[in-house]
């Protein structure tokens, strides 16, 4: 076996620990005047971020303002995958990753559908939108065909479609991902946890939000008129937001803001204050 494979192994705390160990590495590389590398786990982390993590707790940077209301606390759904129901997808090594359409570790499976990048910004609700450098997203959603990895029958071994990112300095995560199809008796969405930082991301008792971000009708209509998206255009005619379970008593803070096309992709947009 090879020593990568190893690695798949240890979890997420491993992985925390290692990225925390080359942060260190470059911080001595920069006091001795040579070039910082990009560090792992989605892209290069500036001081404030770094320290976040490092001392466990999100830091609030004080370059947005505005009034913000806390994003509506919604249920995880029956396939989190953290643990609170069944398996936890926390504990894996490689979680901590910003592409999600496959599946890690043993698994191999890729999620095929419409490309669709996810972009959220995390901020303190308490605090004028503040940024929230330094907290973790973890980020979930079903395929195109409504089955969810780790649960749904065919994609019990996958577990495509589930990741963790670490907030920057301006309090953003990134995923790239697939549009996601409408299963039966729900508008498409996405579930996402946030914690206060990637170290405590690995316990549900940790998290500090649980919502879901909902997708714009006109997009879900364009995108399910594509290959492969037949059952999602029926299961859309059957719901809207404003009989959706979730999002019918309010969904205007979980709308995402979604532009692109189907050639090149989507990218959805949310501000979430926490």
């Amino acid at each position: 076996m090879p020593d990568h494979d190893d690695l798949h192994d240890r979890g997420l705390a491993f992985d925390v620990a290692t990225l925390l160990d080359r942060r260190r590495v470059l911080g001595l590389m920069a006091g001795a005047g040579l070039v910082a590398l990009a560090g792992c786990a989605g892209g290069s982390k500036d001081t404030a971020s770094g320290s976040a993590a490092a001392s466990g707790s999100a830091s609030r940077s004080a370059t947005t303002t505005g009034s913000c209301a806390e994003i509506p606390e919604e249920t995880a759904g029956p396939f989190p995958g953290d643990g609170s129901n069944g398996p936890n997808i926390l504990s894996q090594s490689g979680i901590v990753r910003s592409d999600i359409r496959s599946s890690f570790g043993s698994a191999s499976g890729v999620a095929e559908g419409v490309r669709l990048t996810i972009n959220l910004s995390v901020v303190d609700a308490s605090n004028g939108c503040a940024a929230l450098a330094g907290a973790a997203v973890y980020l979930w959603h079903c395929d195109i065909n409504g089955a969810y990895s780790m649960y749904s029958q065919g994609v019990t071994n996958e577990n495509y479609l589930r990741g963790v990112q670490e907030a920057d300095s301006a309090g953003s995560v990134t995923f790239t991902s697939i549009f996601p199809a409408a299963y039966s008796g729900r508008w498409p969405h996405i579930h996402f946890e946030v914690y206060p930082s990637l170290a405590k991301a690995t316990a549900t008792e940790n998290k500090i939000a649980t919502s879901q971000l909902a997708l714009p009708e006109a997009i879900c209509r364009t995108v399910y008129a594509t290959d492969g998206y037949s059952t999602s255009v029926r299961n859309l005619t059957q719901t809207s937001l404003q009989t959706d379970n979730v999002f019918s008593d309010g969904y205007a803070s979980q709308l995402a803001t979604v532009t692109g096309n189907v050639s090149t992709g989507y990218v959805a947009n949310l501000s979430v204050p926490v």
